[in-house]
């Protein structure tokens, strides 16, 4: 039973109390069992190989906002746990995450993330800001620190369509964030997960400022294949089982994610050319 109910059927105080404009906030006084960070582990419980993990995911700043896009494999130890996992979603109408870690509690992270943002705009009648949502997320990744050095460590990317931004050639913004809960703004592109390293070695490459957004998407699937190439923890595109790789945008539009047919006519020309090309 969540702390603080009184089984007699009483409303407890703190739902008649001024609302805070922090969900997570509320959380942890009506229900702190439910957060994510407040699970400890049990004795000898080896988080390494009992949870599935997710990688890799990288995000691209490009013309018209940002491109967001994760591979499907999640890996337990040696295992493959999953071979359709998502790792990247809406955060709110103009912004989006994605995550890398344990996979059970990024997914949690995520979602509690997408409560908090929309039950602000509900108490305070306006959006926060994008950065304001950065620190909002960073605030909860710094909460779960606790389930993080106990080995649940999740690490997410966010990034959107800055809504204020006075040059819209700047209005895409990223972020990325340490398992501490500290928060760094990336310039043009960023990965995270354990495909990262090559993820970003081939955007490194290949990036250049002003990229459309068609572009970036081409640019995010080549990423994420070199990363498949190299690092058995993340999943290439299965042309057997026609799993792709989640790919959304954040513009002024919103936020988008391309259908399956799309992304899977991005990735088999992607593939073709590396048959053709198998160093890139």
């Amino acid at each position: 039973m969540a702390a603080g109910f009184d089984p007699s059927g009483r409303i407890p105080d703190f739902f008649s109390t001024p609302a805070t404009s922090s969900f997570t906030q509320f959380l942890s006084v009506a229900a702190p069992e439910m957060l994510p960070g407040r699970r400890p582990l049990p004795p000898g419980y080896s988080a390494e190989l009992a949870s599935a993990h997710a990688t890799t995911v990288v995000t691209i700043v490009c013309a018209g906002g940002v491109v967001m896009a994760g591979d499907r494999r999640a890996t337990a130890g040696n295992l493959i746990a999953s071979r359709d996992i998502e790792k990247v979603h809406p955060a709110d109408p103009y912004s989006l995450v994605g995550m890398a870690g344990t996979a059970g509690v990024g997914i949690e992270l995520i979602r509690l993330f997408q409560v908090e943002l929309e039950h602000y705009e509900k108490i305070e009648g306006v959006m926060l800001s994008l950065e304001g949502k950065a620190n909002r997320l960073a605030t909860m990744i710094r909460n779960n620190l606790g389930a993080a050095l106990q080995g649940l460590a999740v690490v997410p990317i966010f990034g959107g369509f800055d809504l204020g931004a006075t040059d819209p050639a700047k209005a895409g913004r990223i972020w990325s964030f340490d398992i501490a809960g500290g928060i760094y703004e990336e310039t043009g592109y960023d990965g995270i997960g354990s495909g990262s390293l090559f993820a970003k070695s081939a955007l490194k490459k290949r990036y250049r400022p002003g990229l459309s957004v068609d572009d970036a998407i081409t640019l995010g699937i080549e990423a994420l294949y070199d990363a498949a190439d190299d690092d058995t923890a993340t999943g290439g595109p299965d042309l057997t089982r026609k799993i792709y790789p989640v790919v959304m945008t954040a513009t002024a539009e919103g936020t988008r994610r391309l259908t399956d047919s799309e992304t899977a006519t991005i990735a088999e020309s992607v593939v073709a050319r590396r048959m053709e090309n198998v160093g890139g």
